[in-house]
């Protein structure tokens, strides 16, 4: 399951506090020469062909999580198949290109521009005269006009799941002529291109009863390259054909068919040729990369394993194995040798078994790229020690982040940097790496922090009376019992009595464990406050003077403060999906161990992570991702913006699931998605940026990898980065068109792996 955060239009966060005097925020690279930036760190991973080498016909079977409880986008239950439909079968305006940024789409639009600021800013539209709707009618005014009614949160009756930019929108009117739409804004709107991205008929838009049930399960007017034949919920599976009526590059498939297979089940589904597209896991990605390796054509075993290993002999044994199999076999114990002659049968038949499970593979390859997502740890900000902001910080100053990003990344053969902002990506025109104002990795300043909110190596802590917890603690769920790990203290340390507890003090290194885990990490995937400080002075008990770090060879002591441990929930999901995410939650209970920090890591299903755990703010740390947006002024500011008290006197944080945030911050927000100069705008957003990383609500990690596995012949379907997918443009090599293939994606050539080849895909 992809532990992904709600599309980021839909998105919200929350509340934090800087100390006034303590945070300097350095100076935004956006200020100097050379523009930060930078470029995508990797491409997108598609086998592209151009349309002329794509034979005509053809059905794709792509593998998806679900099937959408509804077709609408705009509703609070669409998902990404959901998206996924919306792209292939209605208008956008605009659409992205390979650096995350908005493009025209000219198949629907010939011109945008903002013709008038003052009074109002004034947009004209200038429509494909082209583009029509499947019913025969022209895309025009009543079409925007009736998406705007809808979205804009003035009619309660529609059941919408957000509004943002329409509800700025003051009217929409007619043009020049029935090709031109003009909208009218209230107030200015930096991120006006997000809008109408996609566009609904108005038949869909026009009144509450057909916004709320007429698209949930059918789309009756379309108009895209393909149109939605049917929405089967038995056999789970949603089937696109060919638009008659579309007027651009014709579709070279005749059908798409999105079928929901579970991740764990894909690969059983391409060895039994029953699909062609599929998002997968690391281990399915080194299995079908080795059917595809050359082979030894004695024994068709293949000549190397994963990582360039060599690769072990007929079934799967070594030469003295097998030499060992072949004498007992032949022994003078009858006893001895039948059991391995049977023995040896049985593993015959596993071995043909898997050359006819290879084979049935040898036919796909890999596409990788990176997600448009980044994982994050984030810090509930709400209540106990992590209320505190340098806890938060001491949190974030422990991470090695590098290592983090190069244990999900580096063995998949992907660029292994870690994110640098919140609000963008690496290539996108909003990215400025910002993590500057938190700091670098440094342990003793970490501990330093933690010495000055009043949490020290040796501080007195009462043992436990049945039922009570260390700070922060969280009984495991039931069934999970165990699979709950602590590396905090237990309760029973007290301090001048070290060696009673067999504790010497003295932190050791990790650094070892660290390194021998590298090889063995991979990402398959993951499923994306109160508001109120603690009070920052120093606590009763036994332990170091304000600002006094913490003495050389106490790293590992557990911290303590008024007779508790400090001991930190850390919610994981317990999925076949998540191995990555325990991965990485591993590594970082290591990182906090090495400054005094304990963890209590609980496992939950799936199904309850984000419901009962993230959303209810029932954890202190957890790892989940957030996609990366185009118009972060708009869509990252619910995500970041400072949690308001309720009606019923409950804090309301939306989805800000961190509960940090600052006025200033929704300030810069507010004044980003108001100015219409787009280079003041990203200073605007990076300065933002550079407060969030301060606050330390949230430290983004990596980019997350997108690993898909696709028929060797099928070309423009894979793995497609930033990029919209061009669904028309999708299908099969004709016969003798099958050769070259592009180049990896950026930074993946330094070594091969069990994954190099094309390939990408889902996450954390």
């Amino acid at each position: 399951m992809s532990h992904v955060g709600v599309g980021p239009r839909a998105v919200m966060r929350s509340v934090a506090f800087l100390t006034a005097g303590v945070l300097a925020v350095p100076a935004l690279a956006g200020c100097t020469s050379e523009d930060p930036s930078g470029k995508p760190l990797a491409e997108q991973d598609v086998a592209a062909a151009a349309r002329a080498r794509i034979a005509d016909g053809g059905t794709l079977r792509w593998a998806v999580d679900s099937v959408p409880d509804t077709l609408n986008a705009f509703q609070s239950d669409a998902d990404a198949t959901t998206t996924r439909v919306a792209q292939a079968v209605l208008p956008s305006m605009y659409r992205m290109d390979e650096t995350g940024s908005p493009v025209r789409n000219p198949d629907y639009l010939e011109s945008a521009e903002v013709v008038d600021t003052e009074p109002k800013q004034v947009v004209v539209y200038k429509l494909n005269q082209q583009a029509v709707w499947s019913d025969g009618r022209e895309i025009g005014a009543a079409d925007f006009a009736a998406q705007w009614r809808a979205l804009s949160g003035k009619d309660s009756a529609y059941w919408t799941a957000r509004n943002a930019g329409y509800d700025r929108i003051q009217k929409i009117e007619r043009g020049a002529n029935d090709l031109e739409v003009k909208v009218t804004f209230s107030r200015p709107y930096a991120d006006w291109k997000a809008l109408f991205s996609p566009l609904y008929p108005k038949d869909v838009m026009g009144t509450p009863d057909a916004f709320n049930d007429g698209a949930r399960r059918s789309l009756k007017v379309t108009a895209g390259p393909f149109a939605v034949k049917k929405v089967d919920t038995k056999s789970d599976q949603v089937v696109l054909t060919g638009n008659p009526r579309w007027w651009g590059e014709p579709a070279k498939l005749d059908k798409i068919v999105l079928r929901a297979v579970p991740r764990d089940e894909r690969v059983s589904e391409l060895v039994a040729g029953e699909l062609d597209l599929a998002e997968i896991d690391p281990e399915t990605a080194d299995e079908v990369t080795l059917a595809g390796a050359p082979r030894d054509p004695a024994t068709g075993t293949p000549l190397m394993g994963p990582e360039g290993s060599p690769a072990p002999g007929p079934q799967g044994r070594s030469a003295a194995e097998a030499l060992r199999s072949w004498a007992v076999a032949n022994g003078s114990d009858e006893d001895a040798a039948e059991e391995e002659i049977l023995a040896r049968e049985e593993r015959r038949e596993a071995a043909a078994k898997e050359r006819r499970r290879q084979k049935a593979l040898s036919g796909f390859e890999v596409r990788k790229s990176l997600e448009p997502a980044y994982t994050q740890l984030a810090l509930n900000g709400s209540d106990g020690p992590l209320a505190d902001e340098r806890v938060r910080r001491a949190v974030a100053r422990a991470l090695d982040r590098e290592k983090l990003a190069e244990a999900v990344l580096k063995p998949l053969g992907l660029p292994a940097e870690p994110v640098g902002s919140h609000l963008a990506l690496s290539g996108q025109p909003a990215y400025a790496d910002g993590s500057g104002a938190l700091g670098q990795q440094n342990a003793k300043e970490a501990r330093a922090l933690l010495a000055d909110a009043g949490w020290v190596p040796g501080g007195p802590v009462k043992k436990a009376d049945e039922g009570e917890k260390a700070a922060g603690a969280e009984k495991d769920e039931k069934g999970d019992k165990d699979e709950k790990k602590s590396d905090g203290d237990d309760g029973t340390y007290i301090v001048g009595e070290d060696n009673k507890n067999g504790g010497s003090g003295d932190g050791g290194n990790d650094d070892a464990k660290d390194d021998a885990k590298d090889g063995a990490d991979r990402e398959s995937g993951e499923k994306l406050s109160s508001g109120k400080n603690t009070a920052q002075g120093g606590a009763p008990g036994a332990y170091a003077p304000k600002g006094t770090a913490a003495p050389a060879g106490s790293a590992a002591a557990p911290l303590a403060k008024d007779g508790k441990a400090l001991t930190l929930r850390f919610v994981l999901p317990s999925g076949p999906g998540s191995e990555a995410l325990r991965t990485v939650a591993d590594r970082i209970t290591d990182m906090l161990k090495e400054i005094g920090i304990g963890t209590e890591i609980t496992k939950v299903p799936d199904e309850s992570y984000f419901k009962d755990h993230i959303a209810a703010g029932e954890y202190d740390l957890a790892l989940y991702s957030w996609p990366a947006s185009a118009f972060p002024a708009t869509d990252a500011r619910p995500i970041y913006a400072k949690p308001v008290p309720a009606a019923d006197g409950s804090l309301n944080v939306a989805q800000n699931y961190t509960r940090v945030g600052t006025d200033q911050v929704d300030q810069l927000f507010d004044r980003a998605m108001t100015t219409l100069d787009q280079k003041e705008a990203r200073d605007l957003l990076r300065k933002a940026d550079s407060r969030i990383w301060a606050a330390a609500g949230s430290i983004p990690l990596y980019q997350r990898p997108q690993l898909t596995v696709a028929r060797e012949n099928l070309a423009n379907a894979g793995a497609f980065g930033f990029e919209t997918p061009v669904y028309e443009d999708m299908g099969y090599l004709k016969k003798g068109a099958q050769g070259s293939r592009p180049s990896a994606p950026a930074g993946s050539s330094a070594s091969p792996s069990p994954s190099s080849s094309p390939s990408s895909s889902s996450g954390s």
